[in-house]
């Protein structure tokens, strides 16, 4: 049945597994996920992914309103939030690489309240390709005679994908087997997500540069 209460739900499925395929592919914010459940634990991750998830939904009202639009088209502001995108990937990567120097682990860094939670939500603030991300989804699902409510609905579902992505990544890398694995190889798992993070960091600056 393609008709859901005056919805499409051919459109609305299109959308939402399209999303669920970019979200849950590895990237700077599922790795930055496991990497804080495996080395702070689950409620450090839960805390953490439930930041991203609100960074996630804040560009998908972004893409829904057309201020995605307005955004790619706009160069200055596309060039800044590349750069300060590209900056803090490369912070990331400086963390990483001076926890993959210890000999020993430190132990997890105390946060305030909502320090995970923030850190969550900057990470994906500043990833440029989120909005870029969205539209694209949400073209799937929506088309131009297809009312708000449309729109809505696709956006909410991707929001409550992306939620339950990175409360499954948090639940996964959180695990005693995981942990025990991250205890073992930390300095080669922080090594190889410095180097991710690096990768990233430097393919943004490059392309805001490139502009």
């Amino acid at each position: 049945m393609s008709d859901l209460f005056g919805l499409d739900a051919v459109g609305l499925l299109a959308a939402g597994s399209a999303f669920l395929v970019i979200a849950v592919s590895p990237g700077p914010a599922t790795l930055a996920a496991a990497s804080v459940a495996m080395s702070a634990g689950r409620r450090a991750g839960l805390r953490f992914g439930l930041g991203l998830s609100l960074g996630l939904a804040f560009w998908g009202l972004v893409a829904a309103t057309g201020l995605g639009a307005v955004l790619q088209a706009s160069v200055q502001a596309l060039t800044a939030l590349k750069l300060l995108g590209g900056a803090y990937l490369l912070w990331l990567a400086y963390g990483s690489l001076r926890s993959a120097r210890r000999r020993e682990a430190l132990p997890p860094a105390r946060q305030p309240a909502g320090g995970w939670f923030r850190k969550g939500v900057f990470l994906n603030l500043s990833n440029p390709k989120a909005v870029m991300a969205w539209m694209a989804t949400l073209s799937l699902g929506v088309t131009p005679d297809l009312g708000p409510a449309q729109l809505v609905a696709a956006t909410v579902l991707c929001a409550l994908l992306g939620a339950l992505i990175y409360a499954g990544y948090a639940a996964v890398f959180s695990t005693r087997g995981a942990m025990q694995v991250y205890a073992r190889l930390r300095r080669w798992i922080d090594g190889l997500v410095a180097g991710f993070f690096a990768l990233a960091g430097l393919g943004l600056l490059r392309s805001a540069w490139a502009r």
